[in-house]
């Protein structure tokens, strides 16, 4: 068994979008390999939601596959530490080296629809990530840089801003429960 599907049978979901999720991961694991894209219908993935100090604001790419502006975040490609993913990602994705973790758990998990598209050249069928999202914080002042081979920009946006622009209405629910979850967060 994988260390990230032990940890998501231990993860409390928040709502029951997560806990159907959280079942989701659970069945896919015992029926194939998850770690690596070669699962065509259901691989891991780990995002990152990165606020400022004020926690108004979070950190976004424009994608250039989705056309959307969304948060970061990338494969796991075999490796079990979806925290490492995410951070790797983060550094990748926004050049940011300074930012710290919030929360030692995912903020969030949630099974993902992609839609068929071509990347670098080849056509990927339409299939699921399995998403474990965790929570970072950062300064605005510090400079980011966009990874221009995945996304057209990457900007501070305000929660509301995040909300107007994204252009995947099945995220619209995955920020507002973030967001909510941040806000309800004693930290």
């Amino acid at each position: 068994m994988s260390k990230t599907i032990e940890m998501i049978k231990h993860y409390v979901p928040y709502n029951e979008q997560e806990e159907k999720d959280k079942q989701f991961f659970i069945n896919c694991e015992s029926k194939d390999q998850i770690l690596t894209r070669d699962n065509e219908l259901a691989h891991l993935t780990s995002s990152y939601f990165v606020v400022n100090k004020a926690r108004n604001k979070v950190l976004c790419t424009y994608h250039n596959i989705y056309n959307s502006w969304t948060w970061g975040g990338g494969h796991a490609d075999g490796d079990d530490d979806m925290l490492y993913v995410a951070k790797k990602e983060l550094k990748e994705e926004t050049s940011l080296q300074n930012f710290k973790l919030l929360l030692n758990i995912p903020i969030s998990i949630e099974s993902l629809p992609v839609q068929g598209h071509r990347k670098r050249g080849k056509f990927v069928s339409a299939h699921i990530h399995l998403n474990v999202t965790y929570l970072f914080e950062a300064s605005e002042n510090e400079e980011i840089k966009i990874k221009t081979d995945e996304n057209s920009n990457v900007a501070w946006l305000t929660f509301e801003e995040l909300i107007e622009k994204s252009t995947e209405p099945f995220m619209i629910p995955i920020y507002k429960k973030i967001i909510e979850k941040i806000k309800n967060l004693n930290l």
